[in-house]
């Protein structure tokens, strides 16, 4: 069993991050020159977190797979950042984002990181503007903001429909600075295969040039990854074609726990599905339901006309329409949190309300005529134009004439590498920054608070944390990666490689992939059951004996092969989602996101049993063939009221 250590500081909660910062070890500038930190991934995490920490003074390699480092799928991020700035005198404060959060989460995320994150949060936004970041400004010339699920003040600042490209950019900007400067080299079209271990600590990594194949290590004193999510375990899902848990899940193969990786977010206001050979989703912005209303028919012979084209949405009179959200949520009416929003569509097109002609009838309205009629076309399309634009080039419907078409998608994994305070996981030497840990969001992560996560870590609290592990480091000499253990590290990358090129089968990796998806979609998505989760065990473990025994990787090694980049990750995918479904059938309540049917309110609600899962679970990797090892790290509420989440009313 492995220590779950998680240094939570002394003192009460408003204050542990300033006792902490006040009492950590500190490495001086001239001792910074001589140590070497490595960041997988140039998203918002990890592209703050080493423009942050060359600007310090360390020297940093910084290596993703995209062709450039602003290409990373934070970018796609598009209604805004949470800060507690209270710009709109509204009543917002640190505390009061901060309970937001723990609620949010459903209880099921730690106290005191999830302080820090909204004490640090108005710090990003001070950041990003002395970046040039385009925030949206009120006629006075003050930063906009605009609400969120989950809340009842507006804490969102937003660039339009774009706001995670131009932190992309603020970020990246400064990382280029650094790069220009060389004190980061920067990596690009490489791929992290595995983590070196040398004396129980994180060394360094083994990479592959994806574009002449080599496999290569590099030595690091730490290393940090801030690689994303694994949402794409789904085969559908909003996020980047690219987008893989391939680089935490070596390093849990490594012995870096996995902390709760069932915990997957389905977000509400997805493009419907609308074909089975569809290899993304399209992610509408949660900005939208601050404007927009969603609704299905009130009878099921007028949702059916809809599908089949006989009558039109405005043919659907108002009293005859079921705006759900706001008859069963009347207090945060369509603004309740995403896995709220998502059970409720669900719900609905399961009675067979859904207004989509699709395979499976799914899909609701959100639909802006009362906003249009409200506020004017102009408005609107001030706040949401290039949304609207896009929706219109995917559907070909205009979302200023007809309602918007919307079904929820898997999009965000709450769940990822276990972390303590410090942002290191159970490797020493190892830390995990952004979407890849698993610290702030609990069950459920609310809309905005990815890019305010991200950007946190990387910017201002990563930058503490990791120097009370380097303090005592800078004397280590680099190891040079012609050693046994670097070595050893890129036989076994390059043996795994031959692998599965002499496999030579005759099934795609895209095939292998599509059928993980349905399994994981069918019997791990926004409904679980223990029946379906043991069906799901079972079945993956089939369809990974299968990949490995007729998967088809056409091309070499030496030169660019996407299909070997995809087997890669695929077969970490087969691995990944029998995990979380081995974790969803362990926590046997629902909260947040992780819905078990069993474990249901009268009134459909999720319902937590506080009594014996109020725990991170974190699963310990054992062997390729061996069930993992479940350890849990108790979760203390000091100064928070643990209760049953409640949207239907203001409290």
């Amino acid at each position: 069993m492995i220590n779950l250590d998680a240094k939570i500081p002394q003192g009460k909660l408003a204050e542990k991050w300033t006792n902490y910062k006040e009492n950590q070890k500190l490495v001086s500038p001239n001792n910074k020159r001589k140590l070497d930190i490595i960041v997988i991934g140039t998203g918002l995490a990890g592209a703050s977190a080493a423009a942050s920490l060359a600007e310090m003074g360390f020297n940093v390699k910084v290596f993703c797979y995209q062709d450039s480092p602003r290409r990373a799928h934070s970018i796609a991020a598009q209604g805004g950042i949470n800060a507690a700035k209270n710009y709109q005198n509204d009543g917002d404060s640190t505390y009061r984002l901060y309970y937001d959060t723990i609620k949010g989460g459903d209880y099921r995320s730690r106290e005191s990181n999830v302080f820090r994150l909204a004490e640090v949060s108005a710090n990003i936004i001070d950041q990003s503007v002395a970046q040039g970041v385009p925030f949206g400004r009120e006629y006075g010339g003050t930063l906009a903001n605009r609400s969120f699920g989950g809340v009842l003040v507006s804490r969102t600042f937003y660039a339009r429909g774009a706001t995670g490209q131009q932190l992309l950019l603020g970020a990246y900007s400064g990382l280029n600075r650094q790069i220009a400067l060389g004190k980061v080299e920067s990596f690009p079209r490489t791929e992290m295969m595995d983590v070196v271990v040398i004396d129980g600590r994180a060394r360094g990594v083994v990479v592959r040039n994806l574009i002449t194949g080599k496999v290569s290590s590099h030595f690091g004193h730490a290393v940090a990854i801030g690689s994303g999510g694994y949402g794409n375990v789904f085969f559908l899902s909003t996020n980047a074609m690219g987008s893989n848990g391939s680089a935490i899940w070596k390093a849990y193969k490594k012995g870096a726990a996995f902390a709760n990786p069932a915990f997957v977010q389905i977000h509400p206001t997805a493009i419907p599905q609308h074909g089975d050979y569809q290899s993304k989703l399209t992610l509408m912005s949660e900005s939208l339901r601050n404007d927009g209303r969603i609704w299905v028919p009130n009878k099921l012979e007028d949702a059916e006309a809809i599908r089949l084209g006989q009558k039109k949405p405005a043919d659907i009179a108002d009293d005859d329409r079921d705006f759900y959200l706001e008859r069963r949520y009347p207090a945060f009416g369509n603004l309740v949190p995403r896995d709220v929003a998502a059970r409720a569509a669900k719900e609905r097109c399961d009675k067979g309300y859904g207004i989509e002609n699709n395979a499976t009838k799914e899909g609701v309205f959100l639909d802006f005529k009362y906003a249009i009629d409200r506020l004017g076309q102009k408005t609107i399309e001030e706040r949401y134009g290039n949304l609207f634009q896009m929706y219109e080039k995917i559907t070909g419907d205009n979302p200023y004439e007809t309602p918007m078409k919307i079904y929820p998608a898997v999009h965000y994994t709450m769940g990822g590498l276990w972390v303590d305070y410090e942002l290191q996981s159970t490797l020493p030497g190892l830390f995990i920054i952004g979407e890849a840990n698993f610290s702030d969001h609990g069950a459920n992560r609310l809309g905005a608070s990815a890019l305010m996560q991200g950007l946190a870590d990387g910017y201002f609290v990563l930058p503490y944390t990791i120097q009370n592990y380097l303090a005592d480091q800078f004397d280590v000499k680099r190891i040079s990666t012609d050693s046994d253990e670097f070595k050893a590290a890129e036989n076994s990358v390059k043996a795994h490689i031959n692998r599965l090129m002499n496999v030579k089968g005759k099934k795609s990796v895209d095939s292998f992939h599509r059928d993980l998806g349905k399994i994981m979609w069918d019997k791990v998505g926004m409904a679980r059951t223990a029946t379906k989760l043991k069906e799901a065990i079972e079945e993956i473990k089939i369809l990974k004996k299968e990949f490995w025994e007729n998967v088809e990787i056409p091309g070499d090694t030496n030169t660019i092969n996407v299909e070997l980049e995809k087997a890669n990750r695929v077969a970490d995918f087969l691995e990944l989602g029998e995990l979380m479904a081995r974790d969803a059938l362990n926590r046997e309540e629902s909260c947040g996101g992780h819905y078990r049917e069993e474990y249901q309110t009268p009134e459909g609600e999720a319902l937590r049993r506080d009594d014996e899962f109020m725990y991170v679970a974190a699963w310990e990797y054992t062997g390729d063939e061996k069930e993992p090892i479940l350890n849990k790290e108790k979760l203390v509420f000091e100064e928070t009221e643990v209760k049953v989440r409640n949207y239907k009313t203001a409290k």
